[in-house]
């Protein structure tokens, strides 16, 4: 496990790289390369070795649950552990929502007051309450392996920091976000002054310059410091027009986790995994034939008629069946 500060894992990670899989100690040069690996990526809790799902790394994104886990409720949490118990999986994505208390302004309510609300929260909320989130966590067997803040162009500088301390907290080892090309600009001295890895996320407003939605957008967020990620929705860059296994086989060095959807192309809806035009299974075979640390996660959208568990249920089921797992 990753210690608070995460100085413990890059030593541990640098100690472990001298020595291959079969225990046979590495040459100058294969140490060196996955020596600069783990500088360009710092916050690894040495998790990427354990067992995946028919070879890939499966798990979730908590908004899947949306609909039982409500955001402010004091057991969402526990609610989302449980749900993830449920449908056989024990690594997320955690949607802040689901663990940030301030309660979400009723509908028709002034959204500055909600902000204000949310703002007086985070401020009197430190690592502590994070820290046992995360011993909820761990006591369920589930990991945190990335924590879904999305940074709003409204956020306060203090409310930017407090995602990172959060994150830190967690034990995650990411910061995933929907955010915006302007805000990545601002973000990028708190990811290099926090060494924790923020990765975009896409949607597919294509013709809006400041979204996350074409390959141009990404290169632009990646080129600002190299602790920025991609978080791709494989879904949404589906129906962007895009093709989400060519980018994720060219890309996986900046990929930290994909969301797994099924969309129709051509800015086509959310549908049923198998009725879409979204590549998820040559996805997940090529996840697994290079065995890649890369995550897989699914996130629930499509208007399903069974409930949140057993929607995902359902396309876990999808996932293992096409891995043969």
């Amino acid at each position: 496990m990753s210690t608070v500060d995460g100085r413990h894992d890059r030593v541990s990670f640098h100690q472990q790289c001298a020595r291959k899989n079969d225990g046979t100690m590495m040459n100058r040069r294969e140490f060196s390369r996955r020596a600069a690996a783990a500088a360009a990526w710092p916050v690894l809790s040495g998790r990427l070795d354990a067992a995946p799902v028919g070879g890939v790394h499966l798990g979730v994104q908590t908004f899947s649950f949306r609909e039982i886990a409500r955001p402010g409720s004091r057991d969402a949490i526990e609610v989302v552990l449980q749900a993830m118990k449920t449908c056989g999986l024990d690594e997320c994505e955690l949607w802040s929502p689901q663990i940030e208390l301030a309660a979400p302004a009723p509908r028709g309510a002034d959204p500055n007051a909600a902000r204000d609300a949310m703002r007086r929260w985070r401020a009197a909320t430190g690592a502590a309450y994070y820290e046992g989130v995360r011993r909820r966590c761990t006591a369920a067997g589930v990991t945190v392996y990335a924590y879904n803040y999305s940074f709003a162009e409204h956020f306060t500088d203090d409310e930017i920091t407090h995602g990172f301390m959060a994150a830190r907290a967690l034990g995650a080892e990411v910061i995933t976000a929907s955010t915006t090309v302007r805000m990545a600009k601002r973000l990028v001295p708190f990811v290099e002054a926090h060494r924790i890895p923020v990765a975009v996320h896409n949607h597919s407003q294509v013709h809006d310059p400041n979204e996350f939605a074409t390959p141009e957008s990404f290169s632009a967020a990646l080129a600002l410091t190299p602790l920025f990620r991609i978080n791709l929705d494989i879904g949404h860059f589906t129906a962007a027009g895009y093709d989400a296994l060519a980018y994720l086989t060219a890309h996986h060095d900046r990929i930290t986790n994909l969301h797994l959807k099924d969309r129709k192309a051509r800015q086509g809806g959310n549908v049923p995994w198998g009725s879409g035009d979204t590549p998820i299974v040559p996805v997940l075979h090529w996840l697994k034939q290079q065995k890649s640390p890369v995550r897989a996660y699914v996130e629930y959208e499509y208007a399903g008629t069974k409930g949140a568990v057993a929607e995902v249920s359902a396309c876990v089921g999808y996932a293992t069946s096409a891995l043969g797992a």
